[in-house]
C-alpha cells in the first residue's frame, strides 16, 4: 500500500481515493461525477502541476489534466476531515505538493475547472484512450 492512501484510511470522513494514472486528474473527476451524479468543481490555481510539464504541455499541445499522472492520489473526504488530510499528506515526502484543489457540488454532474482569471471552463470527458505511459 502507497504511504500517501495509508495516511488517510483511518479517517471517518474519506469517501473515496484513486489513482490518477489512466487519464489523469479530468478522468478521476468523470469518474465521480458519472458515479455519483454529482458535480466536481476544480480550482486551477490550486492544482500542482509542476512548470516543466505545463511548459511541455503547451509546447506539444497537450492538457495536463488528461495526463498520467503516477505517483500520486486523488481523494475525496467530507470537508471537516479535508484540513486534516492535508496535513498527513503534506508531512509525507511523497505528499510535499498536496493541495486542496476542488469540491464535490450537488446542483450539476459536469467537471469544472476555474481558471486563474475567474471564468469557468467544461473539463469533458476523455473520449479516446489517454496516452500510454513510459516507463
Amino acid at each position: 500500500m502507497q504511504p500517501l492512501t495509508a495516511a488517510l484510511l483511518d479517517l471517518p470522513g474519506l469517501r473515496f481515493m484513486r489513482d490518477p494514472t489512466r487519464g489523469g486528474l479530468a478522468t478521476v473527476a468523470h469518474e465521480i461525477a458519472r458515479a455519483r451524479r454529482l458535480g466536481v468543481r476544480l480550482r486551477e490555481t490550486a492544482i500542482p502541476v509542476r512548470d516543466p510539464v505545463r511548459a511541455v504541455c503547451e509546447m506539444l499541445g497537450y492538457d495536463p489534466y488528461y495526463l498520467a499522472c503516477e505517483g500520486r492520489v486523488v481523494a475525496v473526504l467530507a470537508p471537516a476531515d479535508a484540513e486534516t488530510a492535508l496535513a498527513r499528506w503534506q508531512a509525507l515526502p511523497q505528499g510535499g505538493d498536496a493541495a486542496i484543489i476542488g469540491a464535490i457540488e450537488t446542483d450539476h454532474a459536469q467537471v469544472i475547472l476555474e481558471t486563474p482569471l475567474g471564468g469557468e471552463r467544461l473539463l469533458e470527458e476523455l473520449e479516446d484512450d489517454p496516452l500510454p505511459r513510459i516507463c
